[in-house]
């Protein structure tokens, strides 16, 4: 039988979850079936576009009645993140698979809750941090537990755009604490404190800063009336991790020519290795194992079929693939997962360690100290 799914959130995200749902279908066919039973949004028409374009059987506007309905096994919720506890508390209740967008929560409270109600529903849940299913990071997490880049020391990531720069840019929901809960912090920072946690273990310990470099903004296009911005358009932490290895993370909306740059670097005793999602196919390797006149970062193209991750679901060795298909694997692992009845991460439970993780950064940026985590 088919998993049912009802998906909350048209927009990019929307968008993003609806292709993946219908990748699965056609290129895993190892996976549970999906079917694209309803979507969710706020506007009628715009959400029948919606329905039309991405391949849902019926389209909604109350998601309450939605994530009520007995022909419903899962629910999707891709929405703002003033609205995810909300509905993944009534989710929970009514006993419905939960797939939830980063960060899990505006607050650490809030995704308090939210783990607390799947796990007294005895509910299966993700957290989209679709980054970990690049065939290339998904590369980098095995050779750190492999071992072969040796006691790890270092990981400096950041994430980096710059769609916020123009001060005639109006307000949107992303700009206000109470609809967003922060800025870059937990829009970019959020991934990159997701990636530090599942390839070089918990966090123990944060220091950061952060800035709003445009503090007004107009409430609507044109309008010479503005409000207030009340979160951050960068942010940058200093952390160190329960392994002894010392992080550096930034994320910003404010770097000129930076659109969607999100990389990192491990350094080891053995090694480093280096991901870019600008070339998200390729991870580069470093080993001081190799000899002398050879060392250097080599180049690997992550798409052998049989040797990479996800690599033997797509194309002929060396096709590349994209950005939508990091979202697929991901929809793909949670449904083997509900097949199997195995955990998949990142779950509820790395959302609360991540939202943990957020949270002590504000707290350090606003006292400028350490705050230790746990």
């Amino acid at each position: 039988m088919p998993i049912r799914v009802a998906l909350l959130g048209t927009k990019f995200m929307g968008k993003a979850h609806s292709q993946a749902y219908r990748s699965v279908n056609m290129y895993f066919p190892d996976a549970p079936q999906v079917e694209m039973k309803v979507i969710v949004g706020r506007n009628a028409q715009e959400t029948e576009t919606a329905r039309a374009l991405y391949g849902w059987q019926e389209a909604s506007t109350d998601w309450q009645k939605t994530v009520a309905r007995a022909d419903v096994d899962l629910v999707d919720v891709s929405t703002p993140g003033n609205l995810h506890c909300e509905m993944v508390l009534a989710a929970a209740k009514a006993g419905k698979h939960v797939v939830c967008e980063k960060p899990l929560a505006n607050t650490l409270a809030e995704a308090e809750r939210m783990l607390e109600a799947v796990e007294k529903a005895k509910v299966r849940h993700l957290l989209m941090h679709n980054y970990r299913r690049a065939p290339a990071v998904a590369m980098a997490k095995k050779l750190v537990e492999e071992g072969r880049l040796g006691k790890l020391y270092h990981f400096r990531a950041r994430y980096l755009q710059d769609w916020a720069m123009s001060p005639d840019l109006p307000m949107l929901w992303r700009f206000v604490a109470q609809s967003a809960g922060s800025g870059a912090l937990g829009d970019l920072g959020a991934h990159i404190v997701d990636l530090a946690r599942y390839l070089c273990g918990e966090i123990t310990e944060v220091a950061a800063a952060m800035e709003t470099f445009i503090k007004q903004r107009p409430v609507a296009p044109g309008s010479s009336r503005k409000a207030k911005v009340t979160v951050d358009d960068a942010a940058a932490m200093v952390v160190r991790f329960k392994n002894g290895a010392l992080g550096t993370l930034e994320a910003s909306r404010f770097a000129p020519g930076r659109k969607n740059q999100n990389t990192f670097e491990i350094n080891g005793s053995k090694g480093s290795v280096e991901f870019d999602l600008e070339d998200l196919n390729v991870l580069k390797f470093f080993s001081t194992e190799d000899p002398p006149d050879v060392q250097g970062f080599h180049k690997v193209l992550c798409l052998a079929k049989g040797v990479h991750p996800y690599a033997s679901a797509w194309w002929a060795d060396g096709h590349i693939i994209g950005y939508e298909h990091t979202f697929t694997h991901t929809i793909y692992d949670f449904l083997k997962s509900l097949e199997t009845r195995s955990k998949a991460h990142p779950d509820f439970v790395d959302g609360v360690r991540n939202q943990a993780v957020l949270d002590a950064a504000m707290r350090a940026s606003a006292g400028k100290r350490w705050i230790r985590i746990g």
